[in-house]
């Protein structure tokens, strides 16, 4: 910009640029200025503007109200960025250098933020398309700020107002204007969860209404329009989302200026703009007015608006009054929801006691209705198992009476037979049938007693029954209440005896009274008074009689309640034993389970360590056993290569010893033989299954000295078979073939000699083939 060095040619220059820019602030703040050409208007307010954000700390702090009105009229465009910063004091924070590290976290909020960004400015070039750049520098803002003020977080409405930052200035500048506007302009408050600061312009705005607009007023709350439907956004997005940009933008001016009051004016002037039509209209309609109608009115330009927000009456002092107001209900508010809830609380809890003891109460009568009827029919049974013992004793006694007459009978007879020698006959028939007699008796006697025994184990059984039944100290205490209500009702009978006494006294009295009143009349003066005077003390004792009567019968009502009183607090006392009781149950049975689910949980840990070493154990069985055969394999075919090496160092012998080609042919063919029987050896113990040997016999038929056959390679191959429990048995056999003398003496032979020597090893072959090589697997 040319404006610094505009101003620095000298002094006289500087002020003389200041008095004209004073005087050209001055025709602005007036409005008197006139000019003939609107490019000279523009080029001078630009200039001013410049030499105002040249100067701005000075101007700042000698004219703020003259910039006021200069932001009234409109920033220009050009200088907005710079001049929302210098209003706000955000062009030297500190929060700036961290924006780039904030990018590099991570929002909890950040699946929001990407949901709505859509939807912030779909019209606007700059955001309409899907990941543009407007979109990206708009989240990496709003993440930001997210990081930087956990509490708020993000909410919608502030995605317009980072919008609109951005379409003036960079997006590092536009979150340090967005931080210095969240923290100083009371819009952190509005934003947070519970919004309180937005149900506080709500009021003071309904206030506003009501005071300046009461007939509006009236129709809104007819129609149960309320405040928050239409201008709750009005507070939330500064007129971003309710007009288009340039009138909005011109209100966010004034907002970066003055703060929250443009949108109480503005606000207020809209509707008084539009009161007329708003009368007439229901709620829908006016929710269509607000949204179609009246975001167009301004189109023109919003200076008609703006003048007539400045029109509206604000005063700071009321607003103060309101806020205390709002926050006195709230607070009242809440001490009634506090309140209501515990209330709420308590009765809940009192009904869920009343509800259990109304449970525990008609158990109780059930148990107690039930006790009270096996009681009876115990008795009942008790009764008759009474009488039939008595009707056994009876028994019993009569057949003890009976067994000792017989006996008496016995015994006299005895007697009889003693004293007088009668017939054998007759006294051995008589005797006979006495002893049947005592048996019978006897038996009956025995009867007796089994059937008293029986009686008797009935009654332990049911004494044992009638202790074992649980609510027996209950029917003690139902007892001891009915002998309380007994002893009470017979005070009561008492008192009626004696106030049926007092009725036939005065009864009594009452005839005498008659009696002694009829007479009156002839009785002198004197004694009519006596009988006046006996007339008002039997009137008295009549009256006396009542009130005792009445007396009575309070003092019996005073004593049911008193029972019924005395009756409910032992129920109330035994239903109170009881849940201790069972409060006690269900804590034993909780720690006896606790120490259950601690056992198994042992147990399973047990069972798991064990099941481990188990399986440790099976694996390391199996693995000894893999390296056993593994082993007992090596050793085999290490075997078998041994073995081979020795008939090849047995046929080199050979061959040493002899100088013929044929011989030598021979041989090899034989060798060839050999390692063909090796191979299908090999194949057969490949397939013969696991790597066992029964048993291997090698009988070998060997030529020559001993001497020149034991070597180092057979004290190996000994050793090996001995660790691996294989044995070999070789047979040497010397002198079974006959070589040629010329063969043995000399190496030059001729053919003859030759042909003869052949002729020999072919049986020497053949007999190989067919006793010296034996193999058993």
């Amino acid at each position: 910009m040319d404006f610094p060095r505009l101003l620095e040619t000298d002094s006289k220059s500087l002020r003389s640029v200041n008095g004209s820019r004073r005087n050209s602030g001055s025709s602005l703040v007036s409005s008197s200025s006139a000019s003939s050409n609107l490019s000279h208007l523009e080029e001078d307010s630009w200039t001013l503007w410049g030499r105002i954000v040249n100067e701005w700390e000075d101007v700042r702090k000698k004219k703020e109200k003259q910039v006021k009105e200069l932001v009234r009229k409109g920033i220009p465009h050009h200088f907005r960025a710079i001049v929302w910063q210098l209003l706000c004091s955000a062009q030297n924070m500190a929060i700036k250098d961290q924006y780039s590290e904030l990018l590099k976290m991570t929002s909890p909020c950040e699946k929001l933020i990407r949901r709505d960004i859509a939807r912030t400015y779909p019209e606007h070039d700059f955001f309409k398309e899907k990941d543009s750049l407007g979109q990206e520098v708009l989240f990496n803002v709003m993440k930001a700020y997210s990081l930087v003020d956990r509490e708020v977080g993000y909410c919608q409405g502030s995605a317009f107002i980072v919008g609109l930052l951005l379409m003036q200035m960079p997006e590092e500048e536009a979150f340090c204007v967005f931080v210095k506007l969240m923290q100083d302009y009371r819009l952190r408050e509005l934003f947070k969860p519970s919004m309180a600061e937005l149900g506080l312009c709500m009021y003071q705005f309904e206030c506003m209404i009501q005071e300046q607009l009461p007939e509006l007023y009236v129709h809104f709350q007819a129609q149960s329009f309320h405040t928050s439907m239409y201008a709750s956004s009005w507070f939330l997005t500064i007129f971003l989302t309710s007009f288009p940009l340039p009138t909005a933008t011109r209100i966010f001016d004034i907002f970066m200026s003055e703060g929250l009051e443009i949108v109480f004016r503005v606000g207020l002037a809209l509707l008084q703009m539009n009161q007329a039509d708003l009368m007439q209209l229901d709620m829908e309609g006016m929710l269509q007015y607000f949204q179609k109608v009246v975001p167009h009115q301004f189109d023109s330009g919003p200076d008609k608006l703006i003048q007539a927000a400045y029109q509206v009456k604000y005063n700071a002092k009321k607003m103060k009054k309101l806020e205390k107001e709002y926050t006195t209900i709230k607070t009242k508010e809440m001490e009634e929801q506090v309140e209501i809830k515990r209330l709420r609380t308590e009765n809940r809890l009192l009904k869920q006691r009343i509800e259990t003891l109304e449970k525990e109460s008609a158990s109780l009568a059930d148990r107690l209705i039930q006790g009270q009827v096996t009681r009876a029919q115990e008795a009942e049974e008790n009764y008759l198992i009474k009488r039939e013992l008595a009707t056994i004793k009876q028994q019993s006694d009569e057949t003890v009476t009976k067994l000792e007459q017989a006996e008496n009978t016995i015994r006299e007879l005895q007697q009889q037979q003693q004293g007088h020698k009668c017939s054998s006959r007759y006294s051995e028939d008589f005797v006979l049938q006495l002893e049947k007699e005592l048996v019978q008796a006897r038996l009956s006697e025995a009867e007796s007693h089994c059937a008293l025994k029986e009686m008797q184990d009935k009654v332990l059984e049911m004494e044992k029954r009638n202790s074992s039944l649980p609510d027996e100290n209950n029917i003690a205490r139902l007892q001891e209440e009915l002998i309380a209500v007994k002893l009470r009702e017979a005070e009561a009978l008492m008192g009626l005896k004696e106030l049926r006494q007092q009725v036939k006294d005065l009864e009594e009295h009452w005839q005498r009274h008659l009696v002694r009143t009829s007479g009156r009349w002839k009785d002198p003066p004197k004694k009519n008074t006596v009988n006046e005077l006996q007339d008002e003390l039997m009137t008295v004792r009549l009256r006396e009689a009542e009130t005792q009567a009445e007396l009575k019968e309070v003092k019996q009502r005073m004593m049911e309640l008193e029972t019924q009183n005395q009756i409910n607090s032992n129920h109330l006392r035994r239903a109170e034993q009881e849940i201790t009781n069972l409060q006690s149950k269900v804590q034993h049975l909780s720690v006896q389970n606790k120490g259950l689910l601690g056992q198994l949980t042992e147990s399973k840990r047990k069972q798991a360590e064990i099941e481990c070493k188990n399986k440790e154990e099976v694996m390391a069985v199996r693995l000894r056993e893999a390296d056993s055969i593994a082993v007992v394999a090596e050793l085999q075919q290490h075997i078998a290569e041994l073995e081979i090496q020795k008939e090849e160092g047995k046929i080199q012998g050979q061959l040493n010893n002899s100088d013929s080609s044929q011989y030598i042919r021979e041989l090899k063919d034989q060798i060839a033989e050999l390692n063909h029987e090796i191979k299908c050896l090999k194949g057969k113990k490949a397939f013969s299954g696991p790597h066992t040997f029964d048993g291997i016999h090698i009988v070998n038929h060997l030529i020559g000295d001993d001497e020149s056959l034991h070597s180092s390679d057979e004290d190996l191959i000994s050793n090996h078979v001995q660790e691996a429990g294989v044995h070999f048995h070789l047979h040497r056999r010397t002198g079974q073939v006959d070589l040629n003398p010329a063969v043995l003496d000399s190496s030059g032979s001729d053919t003859e000699n030759t042909e003869a020597s052949g002729t020999i090893i072919h049986k020497e072959k053949n007999q190989k083939r067919a006793e010296s090589y034996s193999t058993t697997v």
